[in-house]
């Protein structure tokens, strides 16, 4: 099962280090900081946890999350930001850390950071236009020609969406055309998660309508104070939190709010041995979840029986939820629904 991967990127100066170290406890190391740094973290689950007490297995795994700590970009050196941001290409989505602090221009900064990745993708088009072109100038067999010239169609298209300001998932590609630059690992089609860094000065202070409406799912980080609070007693925790106002500590919620920003979910297996959350993407079939427990299962997948989280906390056990007409029988083209309790069968 491959890992999910985050990248964590911004700005220098947004606090993207000490969001690295909220988020997953690993403190960031400066022998790392041009390369980047790797984290873990879980996601929360109340409902994992509810399953693990029903079951009390001999173990519990959650879905987890690798973050990657980035450079930050250079506001007024773009030449180099494309490299800064290469090392992103490998993850499943982008978590951009705004500066929070004292009244920043929070969409100016989400629109500066959309024009460095919009211009990191069009370096990486552009160079292979340029490579495409020369092979269309030597000799080579006619079909290999045209698949070159249907190659370079799509890359000037793609181009062209790029230099207007827009995502290539603006263009409705085709599913082959889609697979065909998929080795790009392009920034633009990655999902994308607005985290807001702030300071204790703008707690409780509604986000900006300009920077919700360029990204809806915007959450805040008060990461530095969060810290802060963690290494207190309960008391002075809770008495400090009632100064400021706080209601609780918010960084479960973002990690819960990552994960789906990222366009996963999860389903669960359970049993006495092991209750486990299982990341898959959203609208993915059951034939790609089996795949995450192991490809084998996927490949003599037959059919997988399911019954939603919802369903069987309300019956209380799989029996019951036979009995009531709740625990299903799903083929190949079944979509996976959050919450989904699966049992995979394989003839393999």
């Amino acid at each position: 099962m491959a890992l999910m991967k985050a990248g964590l990127v911004g700005f220098s100066g947004s606090g993207k280090s000490t969001v690295f170290q909220w988020l997953t406890g690993a403190k960031p190391d400066p022998a790392k900081a041009l390369h980047g740094q790797t984290g873990n973290a879980k996601v929360p689950d109340p409902r994992l946890d509810w399953l693990s007490q029903k079951f009390n297995p001999k173990k519990t795994t959650a879905a987890s999350i690798d973050f990657l700590d980035t450079p930050g970009l250079l506001a007024s050196e773009r030449q180099d930001n494309p490299r800064r941001l290469g090392i992103l290409r490998e993850s499943h989505g982008l978590i951009v850390v705004l500066n929070g602090f004292n009244e920043e221009d929070l969409a100016g900064q989400l629109t500066r950071f959309r024009e460095e990745v919009l211009f990191a993708d069009l370096e990486i088009i552009s160079n292979r236009i340029r490579k495409v072109e020369d092979n269309l100038k030597k000799p080579r067999p006619v079909k290999q020609k045209e698949l070159d010239q249907l190659e370079l169609d799509l890359l000037k298209k793609i181009a062209a969406a790029l230099e207007a300001g827009q995502s290539p998932s603006t263009l409705g590609l085709k599913d082959d055309e889609e697979k065909s630059i998929r080795s790009f690992q392009l920034l633009t089609l990655k999902p994308e998660v607005a985290l807001v860094n702030q300071g204790e000065e703008l707690l409780g202070k509604p986000l900006p309508e300009n920077l919700l409406a360029l990204s809806p799912g915007a959450m805040r980080a008060p990461a530095k104070l969060e810290m802060e609070l963690a290494e207190l007693s309960e008391e002075d925790r809770q008495a400090f939190m009632a100064d400021l106002g706080l209601s609780g500590m918010v960084r479960d919620e973002v990690m819960r709010g990552i994960f789906s920003g990222l366009d996963q979910l999860v389903f669960f297996t359970v049993g006495e041995d092991e209750c486990r959350a299982w990341p898959m993407p959203k609208g993915a079939d059951a034939v790609v979840g089996a795949s995450q427990i192991h490809t084998d299962l996927a490949k003599g997948f037959v059919r997988a029986e399911v019954v939603s989280y919802a369903d069987f906390q309300r019956v209380g056990s799989l029996k019951e939820a036979k009995t009531h007409g709740v625990y299903r029988l799903e083929g190949k083209t079944y979509i996976v629904h959050d919450g989904d309790i699966m049992h995979i069968l394989s003839s393999t």
